[in-house]
C-alpha cells in the first residue's frame, strides 16, 4: 500500500512537467531521413502548428503516433479501414516526382506543376502549345472548381517555360504578363494589354483566352490582368488546410505523458460551458462546467441488453505552471436500446462543480472514453477577484430548462432548488423558452430596494431591452438569485449578445457581464444528456478541504489553517483530511496543533504510518529529538523507504550525538534520491564532527 501511494505522490508532483513543460525543437535537417520524408510528402497540405508540434516530438515512437493521427484527422470516411485522403495524396505525390520535374533540377513534387497537381489532382484536359511557332513552350490545365472552397466552377492554371528554358513555371498574369508567352514579347510594350491580348490571340486564341484570366473568356476591364487571379491561386492553397483543427496537434504534444498512447490518436473536439457562481447556501464560489465531446464511441454489453460508454475527467486548476488542484472522476454511461438513436443523434454532456480561491486560473478538464480510446480536451480562462465589500455580478448562465432539486445537495448550475439544464453550445430552438440566472453577490439593502438590473439583447438586426427591480425578489447578502426566462420566439433566430448590467438608483453603473446565444429556425434541438453525480451537504467538509489543499498550495497560509480547521471542526473523522491537515501543519511549524490533530489516527491501522511520521515530525520540530525518534523507527518499521521519514531520523539522530546512526540512515535516503544538497551538506558535517 506505501509504495501504491508513492507512486500516485511521485505522479502527482511530475503530472505538471508533463502537463506543461516546454519541448525542445529540433531542425528538420536533424530528423531521421524517413521522418524528413514525410515532410516533403505533407509540405503542402501541413499547418504551421502542425509542424511545429512534429519538430518537438522526442522519439520515432512519438513521431509514428502522430503521423498516424495526422492522417486520421485527414480521412473523409473515418468508419472504414481505408484513408482515402492519405491514398489519394500519396498517389499525386508520387505522379509528381515522376512526371513532372522535366526540365527541372529540383523533385517534381518543388516544381510549380508538381505543387498544383499535389493540391488539385490531374486537371480535367490540358491544352499544349508546344511547337507553336511563336509561342514559348506553354501547357493550360483546366480544372473544376469547388464553390465550397471558395473557387469558381471553371478556372485554368497556365504553365510555361520561360525563355524556353528550364522547368515550367505558373504564368501570372500580373507579374508576366501576355508578353512572356511570346517569343517575340521583348519587342513589344508589357504595358500594352489589348494590344498583347490581340498579337497573341491571332497566334493561340484559347491561350490568349487565359492570358489576363483564370476565368476562360473573361476579359477583364481595359485589358487589365484580373485581380481574382491571386484570389483563386490563394484559395488553392490554402483548401487543403481548410476545416483542419490544429488544436489535436497542440493537446498531442502537451498531453503525450499523460495520456496513453492508444488515446493519443483519437483526438475528439468537444464544446465546454463554465460558469462562476456563489453558493447562496454555502457562500461559496464555485467552478461549473459543463464539457460534451462531439463524437461518442458506444458499446454494447449483450448480457444486459445496454449500450455503454466510459468517461474518466481529470480537471486540474493552474496558477502560471503550478497545479493548484486537480481530481479525477470517472462517469458510467448505460443506455437502453430504446434511446441509443438519441444519444447518438444528441450526444453527451459531463457536468461538474467544484470550490475555488480568488485568483486568476487556467481551468484544463481532460475527458477519455475508454470506448474507442477517445480523448478531448477543454481549457478556459478562470477569473474570481478578490473579496470586495462592493456589489458584483457573479454568475450568469443561460439554459433551456429547469428541474426542481433538495436544497440539500450541491450539483452543477444549481441554485438554491433549482437546477439548469445547459447546452455547452448555446443554441436554442424557436419553440424553447431561454432560461437565464443572474446572481449578485454583497447586495445591502439599500441596493436591494432601488437598484436595478437591466438586459440588452442584441441581434445582428434588432434589440431587445428588460429591466427587472432587485426588490422583486427574495432578499440575500450572500447571492440574489434572479431566474427568468424569454420565450425564444419573441426573437428571431440570430446569433444574440446578451450583456447585464446592474445599476443603483442613481443610474451608476456597478457592474457588467456578457454572453452570446443561437436562436436556431429549427422548432427543435437536440441538447446532450446530461451526466452528473449528486453532492450531499453533509459532506461539506470536503469543499472546505479543497479550498484549505488551493490556498496552501499559492502559500495563503492562513487561509489555508482556517479552511482545514472548518473542515476538520465538520468531521474529524475524516482521516485523510487529518493527514493532509496534519503535514500543513507540520510544515508551518504549528506542531501542537499538528499533535492535537494526529491522535485520530492512532487506532487506525491503515494510517499508522502517517501517525508515527506526522508525530515524529512535530516531536523533532518542538526539539524533542528522543521522542520523534522513537515514532520515526515505528513508522520505518511499516515503511522504510520514505525520503521525508529517513531525513527526519538522521536529523534527530545527529541532535542526540549518534553520528553513526545519523550517516546509515541519511546515505539510505540519498541512495533513494542522489540530489538532495541538504542532505548531502549535512552527512558531510557529520563526518567532519566524527
Amino acid at each position: 500500500m506505501r509504495i501504491k501511494i508513492l507512486k500516485i505522490i511521485i505522479l502527482l508532483l511530475i503530472i505538471p512537467y508533463l502537463l506543461f513543460s516546454s519541448e525542445k525543437k529540433i531542425t528538420e535537417k536533424e530528423l531521421p531521413k524517413k521522418y524528413r520524408e514525410w515532410l516533403k510528402l505533407v509540405h503542402y497540405i501541413i499547418l504551421p502548428q502542425e509542424r511545429e508540434v512534429f519538430l518537438k516530438l522526442n522519439n520515432d515512437r512519438e513521431r509514428d503516433l502522430f503521423i498516424e493521427t495526422f492522417w486520421k484527422v485527414r480521412d473523409p470516411t473515418p468508419g472504414t479501414p481505408e484513408n482515402e485522403f492519405r491514398e489519394e495524396h500519396i498517389r499525386r505525390f508520387n505522379y509528381a516526382n515522376k512526371y513532372l520535374r522535366r526540365g527541372s533540377p529540383r523533385e517534381g513534387w518543388m516544381t510549380d506543376m508538381g505543387k498544383f497537381y499535389i493540391l488539385l489532382g490531374p486537371p480535367v484536359s490540358i491544352e499544349r502549345f508546344e511547337g507553336v511557332k511563336g509561342i514559348y513552350p506553354t501547357q493550360v490545365w483546366y480544372y473544376y472548381g469547388d464553390k465550397e472552397k471558395g473557387l469558381p466552377p471553371h478556372f485554368a492554371l497556365v504553365f510555361y517555360k520561360k525563355g524556353e528554358v528550364g522547368e515550367y513555371k505558373l504564368y501570372d498574369p500580373a507579374v508576366d504578363g501576355p508578353a512572356s508567352l511570346m517569343v517575340e514579347g521583348k519587342r513589344l510594350d508589357p504595358m500594352d494589354y489589348e494590344t498583347l491580348y490581340e498579337k497573341l490571340r491571332e497566334m493561340a486564341p484559347t491561350l490568349a483566352l487565359v492570358s489576363l484570366s483564370m476565368i476562360p473568356g473573361e476579359i477583364p476591364y481595359g485589358y487589365q490582368p484580373s485581380t481574382r487571379n491571386n484570389i483563386i491561386i490563394s484559395k488553392i492553397l490554402e483548401a487543403p488546410k481548410r476545416g483542419i483543427n490544429p488544436s489535436y496537434a497542440t493537446h498531442f504534444l502537451r498531453f503525450k505523458g499523460v495520456v496513453t498512447t492508444d488515446y493519443l490518436t483519437n483526438y475528439v473536439e468537444s464544446d465546454g460551458y463554465t460558469a462562476l457562481i456563489t453558493d447562496p447556501v454555502l457562500g461559496l464560489n464555485f467552478v461549473h462546467f459543463s464539457i460534451a465531446p462531439k463524437k461518442i464511441s458506444i458499446d454494447y454489453y449483450e448480457p444486459k441488453d445496454k449500450y455503454f460508454c466510459n468517461f474518466k475527467v481529470n480537471v486540474s486548476l493552474r496558477k502560471k505552471d503550478k497545479i493548484i488542484f486537480q481530481y479525477t472522476k470517472n462517469y458510467p454511461f448505460y443506455f437502453s436500446p430504446e434511446i441509443i438513436e438519441k444519444v447518438k443523434a444528441n450526444g453527451l454532456s459531463i457536468e461538474d462543480s467544484f470550490p475555488i480561491i480568488e485568483g486568476n486560473y487556467k481551468l484544463t478538464i481532460l475527458l477519455q472514453n475508454s470506448v474507442g480510446k477517445e480523448f478531448s480536451v477543454y481549457e478556459t480562462d478562470v477569473n474570481l477577484p478578490e473579496n470586495a465589500p462592493h456589489p458584483r455580478i457573479c454568475g450568469l448562465i443561460l439554459g433551456y430548462k429547469t428541474e426542481y432539486y433538495d436544497v440539500n445537495n450541491h450539483l452543477p448550475f444549481k441554485i438554491v432548488n433549482k437546477k439548469l439544464l445547459i447546452d455547452p453550445k448555446n443554441i436554442f430552438s424557436n419553440k424553447e423558452e431561454i432560461v437565464f440566472f443572474i446572481g449578485i453577490s454583497n447586495i445591502n439593502k439599500k441596493l436591494w430596494e432601488r437598484g436595478r438590473v437591466e438586459i440588452s439583447i442584441k441581434g445582428t438586426k434588432s434589440i431587445k431591452t428588460l429591466l427587472f427591480k432587485l426588490k422583486n425578489y427574495p432578499y440575500n447578502r450572500t447571492l440574489l438569485s434572479l431566474i427568468e426566462t424569454i420565450p425564444s420566439n419573441k426573437l428571431v433566430p440570430d446569433l444574440y449578445e446578451m450583456t447585464v448590467y446592474l445599476f443603483e438608483e442613481d443610474k451608476k453603473m456597478i457592474d457588467k457581464r456578457k454572453t452570446t446565444f443561437i436562436i436556431s429556425p429549427a422548432e427543435i434541438i437536440g441538447h446532450p444528456i446530461v451526466k452528473i453525480k449528486n453532492f450531499p451537504l453533509s459532506s461539506k467538509f470536503l469543499m472546505y478541504l479543497m479550498l484549505a489543499d488551493q490556498y496552501a498550495k499559492i502559500g495563503a497560509v492562513n487561509n489555508a489553517m482556517v479552511n482545514y480547521e472548518k473542515a476538520y471542526k465538520l468531521n474529524p473523522n475524516y482521516k485523510k483530511g487529518v493527514i493532509r491537515y496534519g503535514y500543513f501543519l507540520v510544515k508551518n511549524k504549528k506542531y501542537d496543533r499538528a499533535l492535537e490533530i494526529i491522535e485520530n489516527l492512532k487506532e487506525d491501522e491503515k494510517y499508522r504510518f502517517d501517525y508515527f511520521l506526522i508525530k515524529g515530525l512535530a516531536l523533532a520540530g518542538k526539539g524533542k529529538y528522543s521522542e520523534a525518534i522513537n515514532n520515526l523507527l515505528e513508522g520505518n518499521k511499516i515503511y522504510n523507504s520514505d525520503i521525508r521519514l529517513l531525513n527526519a531520523l538522521g536529523f534527530c539522530y545527529f541532535k542526540t550525538g549518534q553520528l553513526k546512526e545519523a550517516l546509515n540512515v541519511l546515505k539510505a535516503s540519498l541512495s533513494l534520491n542522489p540530489k538532495q544538497e541538504k542532505i548531502k551538506k549535512l552527512v558531510k558535517e557529520i563526518k567532519e564532527t566524527k
